[in-house]
């Protein structure tokens, strides 16, 4: 039964990063409307110079999309989702309020569109700065080749730095921030490759420079900039070769006393097209405590010797924030670090994400999604998930699923099946070629940085051809971070270098942040996750829908399916599902993310 009268207000709530603004949305009167189509979404100022206001666009439409399609206002094209992101923020941007006006919208279809005025509500925003309270944080884009890429960048190669400046999202500034006013530096670096930004900070640094870096005998990533870095005076370098990986990422500024950590590589890749964040920390505690780590391996000790120097530090306040650090790796069959977290998860009150790239510890996958199934919300984002189906080493050569399988081979089948279950989890993916919804373009699964990395294109093997030897697959999802309650005044963050497995805790040099006491920053975190996770969840939807590849599709069969995946719904439950059944996720994730902080 249709009512036509609204007696609840849209309640709306904004999470912000220095480059976007995540609305949160709910109208509890939708459950009686089953004509509601979505919300249409005005901001103020506008989008152009001089334009009062205009609305948030959607990239889909009443009608398939067509070669050429372009987007649409939001009041033509109601959001169907109780989450969208305003991505038109630039730099310009930051410290400029706004403000947006959330109206349901209702109606039968394209020509039959109502705006519900008397249920509108308007919130202002306010664009944070990079820097807030002493933390600088920097989330790269890392869509390559997604619609805005594709239109901004038909040729990436014929206009590279702007286009690495754009997957970047401003990242690159943090080496240059980092290394200006310093005068002895130090830091620990797993793979300095990058000619763009990291390397002209680090050749600027007028005093010592002293380094730790992977030097394993199978690995010689670093040696080239290393060897560059050398040509000049007080560059002091440590060759790192008695650990599992040294996969720190961090430097230290000890004259200003700050330290830049987080989980992007040093390479042109990890700053741009590979997902990554980094902060940089203005504290002398945090500061003392990297700098110690980065003395205690500079001598290259086994790894046993540097496990007895391990543990959480003291908290260190750095503005509102509580912070204590983990350095790896920990004494054998020791896991510290790893049941803080899984402790944590657990203790969560209303929400945990994720995003990460190869967790392979089974007590944390069980909290992880244990704390969906406890009625929280909770979304994760993978690098991959493993098809137990598929033909893999750790599987039988028939490829089915071993009779013992172990740890990694487990986790791995649980998290595919629960992808296909509830797509809350999901794993990186992408449109392939030849399996495009049209209006589309396919994308790439990487894009040549060799021009600005201190390393050679990667050589073709000796035969020519289909055998010619190719570079292995770029990864995507690099990121290392878990958010608990980042919807509520208590937070608790876990990010870092650490890829929260058994070899990061165990066997590698490491180091794990936990951060709480900053509901402003685990807001950043929960809008850079979920831009990231809605970009690939719209991919992954689509491959579901095709049923893996589009390989032998008809055409028609093809239009078919993009119909139903990219297209909007006429019917409030043709798009809203579950959303208005108490209990289901979807009631969850409507209810609870768009409630004032309390």
């Amino acid at each position: 039964m249709v009512s036509r009268t609204a007696t609840t207000a849209v309640t709306a709530r904004a999470y912000t990063s220095p480059t976007l603004v995540l609305l949160a949305m709910n109208w509890d009167d939708g459950a009686q409307r089953d004509d509601f189509l979505g919300f249409a979404i005005l901001r103020a100022p506008g989008f152009t110079p001089g334009e009062a206001d205009g609305y948030l666009v959607n990239k889909i439409g009443f009608t398939p999309p067509q070669p050429g399609s372009q987007p649409l206002p939001s009041n033509l094209a109601p959001i169907q989702k109780f989450l969208w992101w305003d991505s038109a923020i630039s730099e310009q941007d930051r410290g400029k309020t706004f403000t947006y006006t959330v109206t349901p919208v209702c109606g039968t279809g394209a020509q039959d569109l109502k705006l519900q005025s008397d249920a509108a509500t308007t919130l202002s925003v306010s664009v944070p700065p990079v820097t807030r309270d002493g933390i600088s944080t920097w989330f790269n884009r890392a869509v390559v080749a997604s619609q805005a890429f594709s239109r901004e960048f038909p040729n990436p190669q014929a206009d590279l730095d702007r286009c690495m400046a754009w997957l970047a999202n401003g990242m690159g500034d943090a080496f240059a921030a980092i290394t200006h006013g310093a005068t002895d530096m130090a830091g620990a670096i797993y793979h300095l490759t990058d000619q763009e930004w990291v390397m002209p900070a680090l050749t600027s640094v007028p005093g010592t420079l002293d380094l730790v870096y992977e030097a394993r005998s199978n690995d010689h990533t670093d040696d080239p900039a290393i060897a560059i870095l050398k040509k000049r005076p007080h560059v002091v370098a440590h060759p790192r070769t008695k650990t599992a990986i040294m996969h720190d990422k961090f430097l230290i500024d000890q004259h200003n006393s700050r330290v830049l950590a987080g989980s992007a590589n040093f390479t042109p890749e990890g700053l741009t097209a590979q997902a990554n964040l980094l902060h940089i920390f203005d504290s002398a505690p945090l500061a003392n405590l990297y700098l110690a780590r980065q003395r205690l391996i500079a001598p290259d000790p086994s790894v046993g010797d540097t496990a007895k120097h391990t543990g959480w530090s003291a908290p260190v306040a750095v503005g509102p924030a509580h912070i204590r650090v983990f350095f790896s790796p920990e004494p054998a069959k020791a896991r510290t670090s790893l049941d803080t977290v899984v402790a944590a998860i657990k203790a969560a009150q209303s929400s945990v994400i994720f995003c990460l790239y190869s967790p392979t510890d089974a007590a944390l996958i069980s909290a992880l999604l244990a704390a969906g199934d406890h009625g929280h919300l909770m979304y994760g984002l993978l690098n991959s998930i493993s098809d137990p189906n598929a033909k893999q080493d750790d599987l039988s050569s028939s490829g089915e699923a071993p009779k013992s399988p172990g740890p990694n081979t487990s986790i791995q089948v649980t998290l595919y099946n629960r992808s296909r279950k509830d797509k809350k989890v999901i794993a990186y993916d992408y449109f392939r070629k030849g399996a495009t919804p049209a209006g589309f373009l396919p994308e790439l699964n990487s894009i040549d940085l060799s021009a600005r990395s201190t390393l050679p294109p990667a050589k073709a093997g000796a035969n020519a051809g289909a055998k010619a030897k190719r570079p292995p697959p770029a990864v995507h999802i690099h990121h290392k971070f878990i958010v608990i309650d980042a919807d509520t005044a208590n937070p608790v963050i876990y990010t870092g270098s650490a890829n929260l497995s058994k070899n990061s805790t165990n066997h590698n040099d490491e180091n794990l942040l936990e951060i709480k006491g900053s509901p402003e920053l685990a807001q950043t975190y929960f809008a850079e996750f979920m831009r990231l996770y809605e970009h690939y969840r719209a991919r992954a939807l689509w491959d579901w829908a095709q049923g893996g590849s589009a390989k032998g599709r008809t055409a028609k069969a093809q239009t078919k399916k993009t119909s139903a995946t990219f297209t909007l719904k006429t019917t409030r439950d043709g798009w809203v599902r579950d959303a208005y059944r108490k209990g289901t996720p979807e009631f969850v994730a409507r209810t609870v993310l768009s409630k004032p902080l309390k």
